[in-house]
């Protein structure tokens, strides 16, 4: 059964006499970090001695080794880079977890793909806001909410769906909703939207403009009809707002009546197939594996497609364009 949690579900009071320590001061970090402290709960920062600090410390927070503040903390929530978090969990976090404790993840991968295995007698909660880490901080300040989902993977005090729910709270999600999942579920999701959703938009859209400027048309004129303009992304913008196919009023009869009469030209069944493979590929952990083993090697794949990547000409095309549209 789908359950979904709202800020009457929740209460931030639950973790007041305690210590949340933040692991991590990047994007999500501080906006997290920030919303708490501003929802009347005792917050500490643990980072590495860089830029990080840095701004914890400008912010006015306690800052600490990534030790300590896992140590001094009660609630320990966890925003750095999946990549390098088993390493830092292990050799940083783990120490400090002592029983009836909670750690606090921000996404399943790490759990759901056993990179780890935290420690049985704490709690092991998720709280994934589907929201960018400026976007958090906005949209707390604006009273707005953003959505999230949420996940109890390990309950040793029978209390973990309340922590993570003081937590949502506390970040301002349940303002507009927080949906309970596992943290596979989650992982799965993101992981999906990143490998096939993406990639496949993106295929069509480096399709489009390739096939109007081998057509003749200008660069210029392509890149601001498909991108730079900003029509696309407000149309993206009004789908959230008003849904999918009330959008579509907002545009004239022609666009609708073209959109709709074409699109059936687009319903290819290996798309679909592609799709279905990549989800395979991620719940069956293959694709974790394969990226543990890359970074393991060095990450070479990784720096050879970035290099390809930066060597398309979409890359210039664009720069064209701003240029002569002045859009910086």
């Amino acid at each position: 059964m789908k359950r979904f949690y709202y800020d009457k579900d929740a209460q931030v009071g639950f973790l007041k006499r305690k210590t949340v320590g933040v692991i991590g001061y990047g994007n999500q970090g501080r906006a997290q970090a920030l919303n708490l402290r501003d929802s009347g709960l005792e917050v500490i920062i643990g980072v590495r001695a860089d830029d990080t600090k840095r701004q914890a410390k400008s912010d006015g927070f306690d800052v600490f080794s990534i030790r300590e503040a896992a140590e001094k903390a009660q609630v320990v929530l966890l925003l750095i880079p999946d990549e390098v978090m088993p390493e830092v969990f292990q050799k940083q976090v783990l120490p400090g977890l002592s029983k009836g404790k909670a750690v606090c993840f921000a996404s399943g991968y790490n759990v759901a793909f056993k990179l780890i295995k935290p420690p049985k007698g704490v709690d092991v909660v998720m709280a994934a806001p589907r929201m960018i880490g400026a976007g958090v901080r906005q949209r707390y300040m604006e009273k707005k909410g953003f959505p999230s989902f949420i996940g109890v993977h390990q309950d040793a005090t029978g209390n973990a769906l309340k922590t993570v729910l003081a937590i949502a709270k506390g970040i301002g999600s349940t303002k507009s909703g927080a949906m309970l999942l596992s943290f596979e579920q989650e992982a799965e999701l993101d992981l999906f939207t990143e490998q096939a959703f993406g990639p496949a938009f993106g295929q069509v859209l480096l399709s489009a403009i390739q096939t109007l400027i081998d057509a003749g048309y200008p660069v210029e004129a392509v890149m601001v009809e498909l991108i730079l303009s900003g029509e696309f992304a407000y149309s993206m913008q009004k789908i959230v707002e008003m849904g999918f196919f009330p959008q579509m009023e907002l545009h004239s009869h022609t666009s609708q009546y073209g959109s709709m009469t074409r699109s059936v030209r687009y319903m290819n069944p290996q798309i679909a197939q592609g799709m279905r493979d990549v989800l395979e590929e991620i719940r069956s952990g293959a694709f974790a594996r394969e990226w543990e083993a890359e970074q393991e090697a060095g990450l070479p794949v990784f720096q050879q497609i970035k290099e390809m990547r930066n060597q398309h000409p979409i890359a210039e095309w664009e720069r064209k364009t701003r240029r002569a549209f002045r859009i910086y």
